[in-house]
């Protein structure tokens, strides 16, 4: 109980600070719809997956990248600059709590943001309610939870928050073009359809997919029992990527400013 309260402590700080900086809340809260709009003018011949799944769905993993992912590079690297957090570290705080803390906010609006576009989908789409729902929470949680840790990574190697843009455009390139966020990996060819399934992303996408719709656009749609069973080697790639990412912070991670 008391870690939660610690937790929750420096995610309503960061939550005001958040609210403060009119480009985080810009990146947090309105550039997943205008990067989507583009994308939902493409055409794309898909019996399994429908255009507005499609869209919808690709809308969930772009959260991924802007309120989490990018978000929280700039913001680790500003707490580190400013010593913020190797001012916590002083204190009563573990290094966990510390950056579970700080992506707190993010995450929140994150899922917030998710649960809003799965009842719009629902409700303003004609989309099904989630086939199977514990798979869609894997995909929702343990996406967060990747793309936090791959922000903290991508921080240690950022000097300022304006080189944030140019340290986190390798993930973000990689995961817009290459995880099925605007073209469907199903309708590329196989060998390159195969390599990219190994991106950070593209394991997450598939759980949301398969979680809300039952499929992610290569077969008819699943009952709830089929999607347990396809959902196995997506939810083995994001564990993996979990594991390296908790790593690669538990040994690169900087707590104080570079020089």
């Amino acid at each position: 109980m008391e870690d939660r309260v610690k937790i929750r402590s420096i995610g309503l700080a960061e939550l005001l600070l958040l609210w403060r900086n009119r480009t985080a809340l810009f990146n947090a809260l309105v550039l997943p719809f205008a990067i989507i709009l583009p994308i939902a003018s493409i055409e794309f011949d898909g019996d399994a997956l429908s255009h507005s799944a499609f869209v919808i769905t690709s809308m969930l993993g772009f959260v991924m990248l802007a309120p989490v992912y990018y978000n929280l590079v700039t913001t680790f690297v500003a707490r580190r600059e400013e010593l913020v957090l190797k001012r916590l570290r002083v204190g009563e705080l573990s290094d966990t709590e510390i950056l579970a803390g700080t992506a707190s906010s993010a995450i929140a609006i994150a899922v917030a943001q998710i649960v809003l576009f799965i009842g719009a989908g629902a409700a303003l789409l004609g989309l099904p309610m989630p086939v199977n729902a514990p798979v869609l929470l894997v995909g929702v949680l343990g996406g967060v939870a990747l793309f936090a840790l791959l922000a903290a990574v991508s921080a240690a190697y950022t000097r300022t928050v304006e080189m944030a843009q140019i340290t986190s455009l390798p993930v973000l390139m990689a995961c817009v073009i290459g995880s099925g966020l605007t073209v469907p990996l199903s309708s590329l060819p196989d060998a390159v359809a195969g390599a990219l399934r190994f991106l950070p992303l593209t394991p997450v996408m598939d759980l949301l997919r398969l979680g809300w719709v039952g499929t992610t656009g290569e077969s008819a749609p699943l009952d709830f029992t089929g999607v347990l069973g396809s959902a196995v080697t997506p939810v083995a790639l994001l564990a993996v990527w979990t594991v390296l990412g908790a790593v690669a912070v538990r040994r690169w991670f900087r707590w104080e400013p570079r020089r």
